[in-house]
């Protein structure tokens, strides 16, 4: 049985409040929290929509109702409805339509691969992990990696944080094949969930060249990331906060002139996310927007480099 919490404003509210959703140190992960346009046709028009897998204490919307205590407005309505017994992951994405982004072609298996020459295709069903393709940070991301292809980046050992269904590792071992490559993320589910899709993509899984390796991490901690460094390539499609805090950190496993590409913040956490990256030594190289969403490659400083 599951419950969502939905509560309807104006955009700059709903995007206040995942921002505070973002600093709120003791907030409770079992509460999924996420924001969208109420329609295409109502760009201004936002809801905010927590889900729970329990009925909703009166503590738990007075949190949801302080994600808006910085707005000059008054906090919006809270409803609260029951939800069939379902997944809502799976359901959100269930029936999406295929996407064409850079040099990929994403889609599930409800819809034909494409023939398209020069095309990577994927089959990423939907599942209990993120990252699709469907969302703008992802789809963003492939884009991206296709620019930095264009643009001469060679990369012989990336690695993918956050990987969620592994769709940019994939990406990245399909644009340059003899790489090393290592995939991660928090979330123990995402490691049966990036076995199958390598399986039904083609992907080897291993630790040679032009193979993927899996692991639980949280953000760069983790003795194998740490063994497989300094990296070509470090991807990031996270949030703005985990961004800000680990810039430090993506800066060190990274060679001279290595490559960060990041995603998972909005425009107006641009600014924030920069400004940690280039106290780690990282300058922008391009940026991208996708939606509200900005998209980022930022390159090491060499040494010789002020």
């Amino acid at each position: 049985m599951s419950w969502k919490v939905t509560a309807f404003a104006p955009r700059p509210m709903i995007e206040g409040a995942l921002v505070a959703h973002e600093d709120a140190w003791d907030w409770d992960h079992d509460i999924v929290l996420s924001g969208r346009e109420v329609a295409e046709d109502q760009p201004d028009d936002w809801q905010l929509e927590a889900w729970l897998d329990r009925k909703p204490t009166r503590a738990d919307k007075a949190a949801i109702a302080r994600l808006f205590a910085g707005s000059t407005a008054p906090a919006p309505k809270l409803s609260v409805e029951q939800l069939p017994d379902t997944d809502w992951l799976v359901a959100s994405q269930d029936g999406l339509e295929p996407i064409r982004a850079g040099v990929f072609h994403v889609h599930t298996p409800d819809h034909p691969a494409s023939n398209e020459p020069g095309l990577f295709d994927f089959t990423i069903p939907a599942s209990q992990a993120f990252g699709t393709g469907h969302h703008a940070t992802t789809a963003g991301c492939l884009a991206m990696l296709t620019h930095m292809k264009a643009h001469g980046v060679i990369v012989r050992n990336c690695a993918d944080i956050g990987t969620g269904t592994g769709l940019l590792a994939f990406a990245a071992l399909k644009l340059w094949p003899h790489t090393l490559a290592i995939a991660s993320d928090i979330d123990g589910v995402c490691v049966g969930v990036v076995e199958d899709n390598a399986a039904a993509n083609g992907i080897a899984l291993g630790a040679g060249r032009g193979q993927l390796t899996m692991t639980v991490a949280a953000g760069m901690d983790n003795p194998l990331i740490a063994a497989r460094g300094p990296y070509d390539l470090v991807l990031a499609n996270i949030l703005a906060g985990p961004l800000v805090s680990l810039a430090p950190d993506f800066g060190k496993a990274l060679v001279p002139g290595g490559h960060l590409l990041l995603a998972g913040l909005l425009e107006t956490q641009e600014a924030a996310v920069r400004a940690a990256c280039a106290r780690a030594g990282l300058r922008l190289a391009a940026r991208m927007v996708s939606g509200d969403w900005s998209i980022l490659w930022l390159r090491k400083r060499r040494r010789w480099q002020d």
